[in-house]
């Protein structure tokens, strides 16, 4: 089996964020989609209170690193960190957090 990689954001939202952070992947700008190397992802929405996950697949930890510093990267996230800025320029915590794992697929 050719080795896979698998990068889990997890995205911590404040209860009044929540629709909106749906909004935005609903109508997500589908830039990770053009980079090489990535083969799919799911949004995968809490059944209770807790973190969505963004779950990434990718081809290689290269590919997934280069998306992370690309141009791509930034469009694909605007949205949400235009939201975060003008939370901080108005005085209040950030409507999301979030922080990331990767792994190495080893059986499927």
């Amino acid at each position: 089996m050719d080795k896979k990689f698998v990068a889990i954001n997890y995205i911590a939202c404040e209860t009044h964020y929540r629709d909106r952070f749906e909004q935005l992947f609903a109508t997500r700008a589908h830039a990770i989609d053009r980079m090489p190397g990535f083969v799919d992802m799911q949004v995968l929405k809490p059944s209770q209170d807790g973190e969505y996950l963004i779950v990434s697949h990718w081809e290689s930890e290269e590919a997934f690193k280069k998306w992370t510093n690309s141009p791509e990267f930034i469009e694909g996230h605007k949205r949400g960190f235009e939201d975060i800025r003008q939370a901080r320029e108005r005085g209040e915590k950030p409507p999301m957090s979030s922080s990331f794992k990767t792994y190495e697929v080893i059986a499927k």
